[in-house]
């Protein structure tokens, strides 16, 4: 839904969306959209507020956007290659994690815009954005890993990155590049 804010004499549109999460999140991306993500139970004018407590920020953010010229997006692989690159990927990791107990998963690939992947460790199914093909080879290892990692450690815990460092001790680096490209 997308919802106006009066921001230091400045009118705000930003689009919020409702989800089971404990914290209200924000998001500004290059474009120059803002995206709020809150649950339900959070009343409206809570909402407003954190945004208000937030004005400088988003204002400074959202200028330094318009000031920057976009950057064109590098694509590294086709739509058909990310299938079978990410494939090749997890048979590669997969003896780690079936060491450790793990099954092979299903593996499942779609068009997401908030997340790079996504593991229903009940279900055993690990599924991959097809925008990975926008990232270059060692964020899509990244990204293989943080999955399946979700198998040993459901949250993101401190445990699930004591982990995930086991395998990729530099994520944060992977996990910074990521943040920087923009899949809407």
């Amino acid at each position: 839904m997308i919802r106006k804010i009066i921001l230091k004499n400045t009118t705000l549109y930003y689009e919020l969306h409702y989800k089971n999460v404990k914290n209200i999140n924000l998001r500004i991306k290059a474009d120059g959209k803002v995206y709020v993500s809150a649950n339900r139970r959070i009343a409206q004018e809570v909402i407003d507020d954190f945004i208000m407590s937030k004005a400088e920020l988003i204002l400074r953010s959202l200028k330094e956007y318009e000031d920057k010229p976009p950057e064109p997006k590098k694509r590294y692989f086709s739509e058909n290659e990310i299938c079978d690159v990410i494939l090749n990927l997890c048979e590669k990791v997969y003896p780690y994690f079936e060491k450790k107990g793990v099954k092979y998963p299903e593996i499942k690939f779609r068009k997401m815009v908030s997340q790079w992947g996504n593991c229903r460790s009940k279900g055993g199914i690990l599924t991959f954005n097809k925008n990975l093909m926008y990232a270059p080879l060692e964020c899509i290892e990244y990204v293989v890993l943080h999955e399946f990692t979700h198998f040993l450690e459901p949250n993101h815990s401190k445990a699930f990155y004591d982990e995930l460092a086991k395998v990729c001790p530099d994520w944060k680096t992977k996990k910074e590049i990521l943040s920087k490209i923009n899949i809407r």
